[in-house]
């Protein structure tokens, strides 16, 4: 299988198929699903609209809108999404960092994006791979969602902020090992998939747990710095204060 092209979407077509593979992969309801109306604005309006294409077949794409908070300008990642038979084999970097070089070429340093703290995957790729921290936790973050993959549960979702032009997330792209000061850690259980597929009451005992601690060392001023996967499948939030000359930004809440 040859390695995906990617490009920037801008027409009607192309926007459609995001539509689709968004309605593939998540399953969600008529009210739920974002329209073409929303990638269409997002390219006209300063945002990113990035799609891999296998032959003439989109299998990925990446929207980011155009935000501001305080008057400092920033792209809010709204939705990565990547066909499950590409995926683990490095497309989601790939298009993160073409969104990241779009984002420099822009004059923006940080892009934001929520994500799941019940995903050990994809807090590992934000956290580890790419570069980014969390200090913020929202409960119930887009309310009841018909999409089975989550499982019934409140929609909780962390911010991650990406400093883009930081050396932390230079040196994390280039490899390097982590220095971070750590102190505390947070972890998920493995059978968390499983549990959340079955409704099985102690995917929401969990959820609650993680909320819990991740609210308090965010409290005590610690933020998820990096994370590490165990060999049983679990998976743990590594926190400690941010370095010294680390971009602190603001932490107020997104609108």
């Amino acid at each position: 299988m040859s390695e995906p092209r990617i490009t920037r979407l801008t027409t009607f077509a192309e926007f459609d198929a995001c539509v689709d593979l968004q309605q593939q992969i998540w399953q969600y309801s008529a009210g739920e699903l974002l329209p073409r109306r929303v990638f269409f604005l997002a390219d006209k309006l300063g945002g990113h609209v990035l799609g891999a294409w296998n032959g003439d077949r989109l299998v990925a794409f990446n929207l980011g809108l155009p935000a501001q908070r305080g008057g400092v300008g920033y792209i809010h990642s709204q939705m990565l999404a990547v066909a499950p038979e590409f995926r683990n084999g490095g497309l989601g970097r790939r298009l993160k960092l073409a969104q990241r070089e779009l984002a420099l070429e822009q004059g923006i340093v940080l892009i934001e994006w929520t994500y799941d703290p019940l995903e050990i995957k994809n807090s590992f790729f934000n956290l580890q791979r790419l570069g980014a921290v969390s200090r913020r936790y929202q409960p119930n973050f887009y309310g009841a969602s018909s999409s089975p993959l989550q499982g019934g549960l409140p929609t909780d979702r962390l911010y991650a902020e990406w400093w883009i032009g930081s050396d932390r997330v230079a040196s994390r792209l280039e490899g390097a090992p982590a220095q971070d000061p750590i102190t505390a850690r947070v972890s998920v259980p493995s059978d968390i998939y499983n549990w959340k597929a079955a409704r099985d009451p102690r995917a929401a005992a969990a959820q609650g747990s993680v909320r819990e601690q991740l609210q308090q060392h965010f409290a005590a001023g610690l933020a998820a710095l990096g994370y590490t996967r165990e060999a049983d499948g679990s998976g743990s939030f590594l926190l400690g204060p941010l370095p010294p000359g680390e971009p602190v930004g603001t932490t107020q809440e997104t609108s």
